[in-house]
């Protein structure tokens, strides 16, 4: 156990799916633990085949399992079931994410898996929770946008309710997992027997809005503006984002925008007057930005101290100095992809390094014959457990 790897020593058997769940197990994968990925035959994770596939990958699959070692197996078998509580045994974390119900069928509920290992850690994430009248209904992201009212916040100015196109439910209850999962390994120093951990997707995208939700409803149904001016505005060569939220940035901006005598208009002079102000403000404001381009606004904004950005595409914030410069992206080689692929880093944790474990992310099955090997297994009963279709193997491409 060090800071660079602080769950070095700990088990994790992974039998999530999608990427909320993947997404956790791949965090304390790079935490150290040793990740075991409980995939099923054939295509292996369902996240294998969102999107773009390249081989056995596709974007979502490495993100959510770099630094795991993957193994492929029919659960539904009695074999394949005997597989599982031999990877089971000794392990500190337990995660699934199957709809509620099925893990029971399976045989693998909190109860059986505790009365085998009683300081297991045991997380089940869901899209609405184990019970309640939504709890079997199939759910991804975009619902639980639609659900939660995230979809109808983010309105755009056509008055069009609109999905945020980043998993922003599934990344958030990835990362509430983790943090319940840390918290839940520190005090079980303390504990002579493990617990089980309930999230949802529901849950994580509500906390995720606490906030708004909180202020909608103090405010009457709307949360009401933190100030005036801020937003989007169209620039001669593209957009830009501003925001001047007090009196002090609010003259500045006059300043920089050549505007001196807007200052001390009184339908502008303080923010409760901007923000009852606000379409007059913004019809002055627009036009103004929109005749020059993003380099003038961003030398003036820049010597006013007004904070201020251009719109980005992935692509040239990848290509930002600053991003190289400190490292942000790493360039990581995967099984089925031509070239190298950009990973963000994560925060508070060592750089990701190409071609080390917690840089690669398995294909399925990628691992089984060692995995099965350091379980117990000997090479006749794996060749067995292959060749009845019990487990796959696969070395990637």
């Amino acid at each position: 156990m060090s800071y660079d790897a602080p769950f070095a020593g700990l088990k994790v058997v992974d039998l999530s799916q999608g990427i909320a769940g993947p997404y956790c197990a791949m965090l304390l994968a790079q935490h150290g633990a040793e990740v075991i990925k409980v995939e099923s035959l054939g295509d292996g994770d369902w996240a294998r085949t969102l999107g773009v596939r390249y081989g056995s990958h596709t974007a979502f699959s490495v993100v959510g399992n770099l630094g795991k070692r993957s193994i492929a197996v029919d659960l539904k078998t009695a074999a394949g079931k005997e597989v599982a509580w031999r990877l089971l045994k000794g392990a500190d974390v337990f995660l699934e994410g199957f709809r509620p119900g099925v893990i029971k069928r399976l045989g693998f509920d909190y109860d059986a898996v505790a009365a085998r290992e009683p300081r297991l850690l045991y997380l089940s994430i869901s899209g609405f929770g184990q019970t309640g009248p939504l709890a079997e209904r199939p759910a991804m992201d975009p619902v639980l946008q639609a659900y939660t009212g995230l979809m109808n916040e983010n309105r755009g100015e056509d008055g069009i309710p609109h999905r945020v196109p980043v998993i922003v439910v599934d990344m958030s209850t990835a990362l509430y997992a983790f943090q319940a999962l840390s918290a839940a390994l520190y005090a079980r120093r303390d504990e002579t027997r493990g617990r089980y951990i309930d999230i949802s997707l529901m849950q994580s995208a509500a906390a995720l809005q606490s906030i708004r939700l909180m202020a909608c409803h103090l405010e009457g149904g709307t949360m009401k503006p933190g100030g005036a001016p801020g937003g989007v505005f169209q620039i001669a060569d593209g957009w830009m984002s501003m925001v001047a939220i007090n009196d002090r940035d609010w003259r500045s901006l006059c300043a920089a925008m050549e505007m001196p005598s807007l200052a001390d208009e009184p339908r502008f002079a303080d923010s409760t007057s901007r923000l009852a102000n606000s379409d007059a403000l913004y019809a002055i404001l627009r036009p103004a930005f929109a005749r020059e381009p993003w380099k003038v606004w961003s030398e003036r904004l820049t010597r006013a101290r007004l904070m201020h950005e251009r719109l980005n595409s992935y692509a040239d914030y990848i290509a930002q100095p600053h991003v190289k410069e400190t490292g942000a992206v790493h360039w990581l080689c995967q099984a089925g992809f031509d070239a190298a692929v950009p990973m963000p880093g994560l925060p508070g944790l060592a750089p990701l390094k190409d071609g080390t474990l917690r840089g690669t992310a398995p294909v399925a099955g990628e691992h089984t014959r060692a995995i099965l090997a350091g379980h117990g297994y000997a090479e006749a009963e794996i060749e067995a457990l292959l060749a009845e279709g019990t487990v796959a193997a696969v070395r990637p491409a």
